[in-house]
């Protein structure tokens, strides 16, 4: 999560808008960066973004969140489920919010205290609350997290944290936790006839097993897999691997597996985000490591195995299945991922990539980008994707010109 600067500053959104998402007032996709309602926004800080299936999520530094788009589940938090196609503040607020997380339907805030409140649909226990409704517009607490919460991530139907004692702020142990079943139904299927673990099938926070003498520092989710950077640099993944995003050989993996090293040219992790079929990683030089699923261009890299990467097929087989380095990305600073997309802040440039279907890769076109490309006139200093949705804070005379 990075920081904005005290500079002036504004957000902009592009990509699908279905919802509203883009907080600009309207419905409309749009294939190149437009300006959310700034008066909402005037003289506060924005300390992250966040997006997910048609929703947005604005966190300020005062610990204030605002949010937009859909709705029909509750995910905005805001007491009701109609749609709201601008910003929207949580008044319900009782805690300052330094994070947030979105999966497809709901929305994870996590608070100054430790505290992780969620709100959306529940239909899969992704809400961490049990069987208790199928969905929430309230902001409810997850009661089942009892120790400081450091770090959280969506899935599509599922969600991950980490916690530690609130006595330490870099931990030497901690644990990581799943709540959710999306990932359920696969499990049982590659399973077979042996049971589902318990954090794979829980609607209440469960004890990932393997991770809590691993330092757990930070976790990210895709559709169906589970990524977690421990603090000395390494990486464990579990769940789906249809994509090739677990880099193992088996399609399902039930319990965290440890990324080689030396598939990152031997170096320790310090960054790490997923989209929902592939991961990108940054290691202590700088450089960047893609994998799984590519042929929308997510992997900002060519394929080795596909002269028409563009027309891979969506199987397991057709993937790069091993990291590779994406050279136009050495040295980001920061790095988010939607469904099928990127952005990149590199230098003071924004880079994006990807699934470009409907406009979010903000070059004006429709077509899909294979490698990163330049999102012109826009000075970057945080980002964030939604599943077909891009969100930027800029700063300069981007706020003036959109």
């Amino acid at each position: 999560m990075a920081t904005s600067s005290r500079q002036d500053f504004c957000l902009l959104a592009w990509g699908a808008n279905s919802y509203g998402q883009h907080g600009q007032g309207h419905e409309e996709d749009q294939a190149i960066p437009r300006l959310s309602n700034k008066a909402v926004l005037h003289g506060r800080t924005i300390r992250a973004v966040s997006g997910g299936g048609g929703h947005s999520v604005v966190v300020t530094d005062d610990g204030e969140a605002f949010v937009c788009g859909q709705n029909h589940r509750g995910q905005l938090g805001l007491g009701h489920t109609a749609n709201c196609s601008t910003l929207q503040h949580c008044s319900g607020l009782n805690q300052r919010v330094t994070n947030a997380a979105c999966g497809w339907d709901f929305t994870l805030l996590l608070t100054d205290c430790g505290n992780l409140l969620a709100c959306g649909s529940n239909v899969f226990g992704q809400l961490g609350i049990g069987h208790m409704t199928s969905h929430s517009p309230e902001l409810v607490l997850i009661e089942g997290l009892k120790e400081h919460v450091l770090s959280i991530a969506a899935g599509l139907r599922h969600s991950l944290a980490i916690t530690a004692s609130p006595s330490v702020l870099v931990p030497e142990s901690g644990y990581v936790y799943q709540w959710g079943t999306g990932l359920c139904s696969l499990a049982k299927r590659a399973l077979s006839p042996d049971p589902v673990p318990s954090h794979l099938n829980s609607k209440v926070p469960s004890l990932v097993p393997g991770l809590d003498l691993k330092m757990p520092r930070a976790v990210t989710a895709g559709s169906a897999h589970c990524v977690c950077l421990t603090g000395d640099g390494d990486l464990f993944l579990w769940g789906s691997n249809k994509h090739s995003q677990l880099t193992a050989t088996e399609p399902f993996l039930p319990i965290p597996a440890p990324l080689k090293r030396s598939l990152l040219g031997g170096e320790k992790v310090v960054n790490v985000c997923s989209g929902w079929t592939h991961v990108i990683a940054q290691t202590e030089s700088g450089r960047v490591f893609t994998w799984g699923r590519g042929n929308y261009g997510q992997l900002g890299r060519p394929l080795a195995n596909s002269a028409n990467p563009k027309h891979q097929s969506a199987d397991h087989s057709s993937q790069t299945s091993l990291p590779a380095e994406a050279h136009a990305l050495c040295g980001a600073t920061q790095i988010a991922c939607g469904s099928e997309h990127n952005l990149a802040i590199v230098g003071e440039r924004l880079l994006s990539w990807g699934w470009n279907e409907h406009g979010m890769c903000g070059d004006g076109s429709l077509a899909d980008v294979f490698e990163p490309r330049l999102v012109p006139g826009l000075r970057p200093l945080v980002i964030g994707c939604g599943a077909g949705h891009s969100l930027a804070v800029c700063t300069g005379n981007t706020c003036k010109d959109q």
